[in-house]
């Protein structure tokens, strides 16, 4: 869990543990400068400025060289937390980052726990919490459409969305204020009707914005199921889909026992597909756990894309599984295109694993599918639960001045949609709470 902020020098790796070109060190707090002075030296008689990126060595609390580096000094406020904060740039590799680590350490700096620069960021005003979660989607993106939403609640779209509600809502409770403070100027009736009107509008704003099915596509991404009888070739889908030999493919009915998952980028969109078991009533034990697996499958999929042999007559089989997806979100897939044309199905795709003929349509099929608006102001998942309860709060405060009830009382529950909507940007939070958002960031960020 994290600490109680305090205002302590940290350190941390900023880049990825490993090898690589270069590793990032990071520091923050009010020894920053003097840990850079004390262990940084620059080459010739370059001077150490703010912002300014220079070329030395790094050497340990004993004077030992530890790397040849580069540096910066970031001073307050401008900079990621609005503390000091140096960097040093050293050769990526475990021990290179671990010696600089364990200089600052002999300095007293403390290692930085997970997301405690962003908290750093987020306590000392730069930005709201809506946005420092976003640094986190922003790392986690697993597809362009969830970095351009993450990209867009960084740079504030939540934040205005959010404080533009909670303007009107204070607008509402200083009008319902006013009417208390002043009845032989403002009718009281008249003023309960009107603010119960916006109420109402404002809770329709706020269920509108929210997103669900994009906040679970962005975070989790679109989930695809294979499925079919035994042998109408959905592993042989599964791998041309992936362009790779991820499924086994054999001419035995039944050689897929169990769910084998792939992921493939379309569009932005992060799409994970899962070739399932053959579908059939006659399969021994083992068989029958996978045929099972199978119907959970198609059960969670966002898409079943129900595979047939379009080469051959329909089986009952084939029948039986048209029937049982009917209504769910399907794409019917005639497959082994090459191999004959021995039915039609309206809206059917017709494609070939072998050739691939018609995998093109497919993956645009697919693409489309997942795709999300991106209109949506929330795609979080925390930030839709708060909205729906400030919208709730909004209905009970028009629900109490429509039926009667004391202004003061109604404006109880726009006091609390208030505070909720507060709970989005980071203005009403617990120490419980962001010990819950920061948790999830990496060390370093």
């Amino acid at each position: 869990m994290m600490t109680a902020y305090s205002n302590d020098t940290i350190a941390a790796l900023a880049t990825p543990p490993g090898q690589g070109g270069i590793a990032i060190v990071r520091v923050s707090g009010e020894a920053a400068r003097t840990c850079f002075d004390a262990l940084f030296r620059p080459a010739g008689r370059q001077q150490a400025e703010s912002h300014r990126l220079l070329y030395g060595w790094l050497r340990d609390e004993k004077g030992e060289t530890i790397d040849e580096c580069m540096a910066v000094l970031m001073l307050a406020p401008r900079s990621y937390t609005r503390e000091d904060v140096a960097e040093f740039h050293v050769h990526g590799g475990e021990q290179v980052a671990r010696q600089a680590l364990s200089a600052l350490y002999a300095l007293g700096v403390r290692p930085a726990e997970p997301g405690e620069f962003t908290r750093r960021a987020f306590l000392n005003g730069r930005i709201d919490l809506s946005r420092a979660e976003a640094v986190m989607r922003l790392i986690e993106a697993q597809g362009e459409q969830a970095s351009r939403a993450a990209l867009r609640q960084l740079t504030g779209g939540v934040s205005a969305f959010i404080h533009g509600l909670q303007q009107q809502v204070i607008d509402l409770t200083a009008g319902v204020a006013a009417a208390l403070d002043y009845p032989e100027e403002i009718d009281e009736r008249e003023a309960a009707g009107e603010t119960a009107l916006q109420a109402r509008a404002l809770a329709a704003r706020l269920l509108s914005a929210c997103d669900e099915r994009a906040a679970r596509l962005l975070e989790t991404g679109f989930e695809a199921a294979l499925c079919g009888r035994p042998n109408v070739g959905k592993s042989s889908l599964l791998n041309a889909l992936l362009c790779e030999e991820r499924a086994i493919v054999t001419d035995i009915p039944g050689t897929t026992r169990d769910v084998v998952r792939g992921s493939i980028t379309l569009e932005g969109m992060r799409i994970h597909l899962s070739d399932t078991a053959g579908i059939r009533d006659q399969a021994e034990t083992v068989e029958a756990i996978g045929v099972e697996r199978a119907r959970q499958a198609m059960q969670a999929a966002d898409l079943i894309l129900l595979v047939l042999d379009g080469a051959q007559a329909l089986t009952p089989e084939d029948e039986r599984l048209l029937r049982e997806t009917e209504g769910l979100p399907r794409l019917v897939l005639l497959n082994k295109a090459d191999q004959g044309r021995a039915f039609d199905l309206p809206g059917a795709l017709r494609v070939s694993a072998r050739t691939g003929e018609g995998m093109a349509a497919l993956r645009q099929a697919l693409a489309e599918r997942s795709r999300v608006s991106g209109e949506m102001p929330l795609t979080s998942a925390r930030h839709i639960t708060l909205a729906r309860r400030a919208a709730a709060q909004l209905q009970s405060a028009a629900e109490a001045l429509e039926g009667g009830v004391a202004l003061d009382l109604a404006a109880i529950d726009l006091h609390a949609a208030l505070d909720t909507l507060g709970g989005i940007t980071g203005e009403r939070v617990d120490e419980k709470l962001l010990d819950s958002v920061f948790s999830r960031f990496c060390v370093g960020k």
